[in-house]
């Protein structure tokens, strides 16, 4: 197995490969870390390797509905569009840039 050294990081616009939905990266799993009915539950010819980071975003699909979505790193790519991407959870855990970057909120404990 390869160590896997996430690409994305926290706060980074991600645009989903195949299908175009757009997101904000707000957690990273250096492997698989989901349930298996859920990972049965895609397709086997387009089941994503476990062995690579997994990120959880803030996404929001082509209608602009919000969701947070589990995405392998092979699905993801930089996201370039300067249109804003909406979720309501955005503004509790990050705060935005004039340039529109996402800077994570520090965690009260």
């Amino acid at each position: 197995m390869v160590d896997p050294i996430a690409k994305f990081c926290i706060g980074m616009p991600v645009r989903h490969r195949i299908y175009g939905f757009r997101g904000v990266v707000f957690d990273v799993d250096a492997e698989f870390d989901n349930t298996e009915d859920w990972y049965e539950s895609i397709p086997e010819e387009a089941r994503p390797r476990k062995d690579q980071p997994f990120y959880h975003l803030f996404a929001e699909t082509p209608e602009k509905a919000p969701y947070i979505a589990y995405v392998s790193e092979q699905n993801l790519e930089a996201d370039d569009d300067t249109d804003p991407i909406h979720h309501p959870a955005l503004d509790e855990y990050f705060d935005v840039t004039e340039d529109g970057s996402f800077i994570a909120r520090q965690k009260l404990n």
